[in-house]
């Protein structure tokens, strides 16, 4: 496994609190690039290949639509996937099939009633990313996943609707919280952080609720990596922290500075499990 000295101890120290410093996402996929071996940016694929997920959408709907740089395909790859989608000639070596394969039914889907083009697409990305082959990369995406679904299903409880018709995929966290009634759906004891979502899904403000939400993650990929700083998941990892904080910097970070400080300093020193649950 490589280890990146150099690349790790010449970045910047970054804080959910404040993005003074941060580089941004796409001058670090560059400077990446530049530094990792061929089997790591294999690994790197996986983030990217979000990104991949919102432009092959975008230009499904807008042939001249504007598309982010930070996929893994050219705008040619983009038209070439569709094509060959269009053709029936379908090419794993070059693109992962499940890009080809929405491409495909995207024309006899899009205009179906409740169909929501990224979400289905995301999840197909989830499907695929779940089969990383690095334990911790594999680990972020299915927690991503939990993660949505619980919070989704956390929502759709309060409010007394049908649950099972909000939740996606088929690992056995979604059976979990299809087939129980039980206020945490069975998971406090599976997961350790279903009771840090239960109050999370409490807050009123959206705003700060996916604050919470993203300072939640960020603690997660602290201590996913803290014992190696210098590894491809730490790499992983500050990627992962850098698009948070590009994302909240859209918004106002002042005012915002504060509130994350709290949440995160709640999160370190809340119970992970009530003790209702552990019975």
């Amino acid at each position: 496994m490589s280890s990146y000295y150099c690349l790790m101890a010449g970045l910047p120290d970054i804080a959910l609190d404040d993005s003074r410093g941060a580089q941004s996402v796409a001058d670090f996929k560059a400077e990446l690039a530049e530094v990792l071996t061929e089997a790591d940016k294999k690994l790197m694929f996986y983030f990217y290949l979000r990104y991949d997920c919102l432009n092959l959408v975008k230009l499904l709907k807008d042939s001249s639509a504007e598309i982010s740089p930070l996929g893994n395909y050219s705008h040619e790859q983009y038209e070439d996937m569709m094509t060959s989608a269009r053709e029936m000639n379908f090419n794993v070596h070059r693109y992962p099939s499940f890009l080809s394969v929405f491409a495909r039914e995207f024309a006899y889907n899009k205009d179906k009633e409740g169909y929501f083009p990224e979400d289905a697409l995301l999840l197909e990305y989830y499907k695929y990313a779940l089969k990383c082959p690095n334990r911790v990369l594999r680990e972020w995406f299915e927690m991503n996943l939990n993660v949505t679904n619980i919070l989704t299903a956390l929502i759709a409880k309060k409010y007394g609707w049908n649950v099972a018709d909000y939740i996606q995929g088929e690992n056995e966290v979604c059976e979990m919280i299809r087939n129980s009634n039980a206020r945490d759906f069975g998971l406090g004891l599976e997961l350790d952080y279903v009771a840090d979502l239960m109050k999370i899904v409490e807050c009123e403000d959206p705003v700060e609720k996916e604050k919470r939400i993203d300072a939640f993650k960020w603690l997660w990929l602290e201590e996913k990596t803290f014992m190696d700083v210098f590894s491809v998941e730490a790499v992983f990892a500050y990627m992962c922290k850098l698009e948070m904080l590009e994302r909240w910097e859209k918004l106002d970070v002042e005012t915002g500075r504060e509130t994350f400080r709290q949440i995160i300093e709640n999160l370190r020193g809340e119970a992970r499990v009530p003790d209702e649950f552990k019975k």
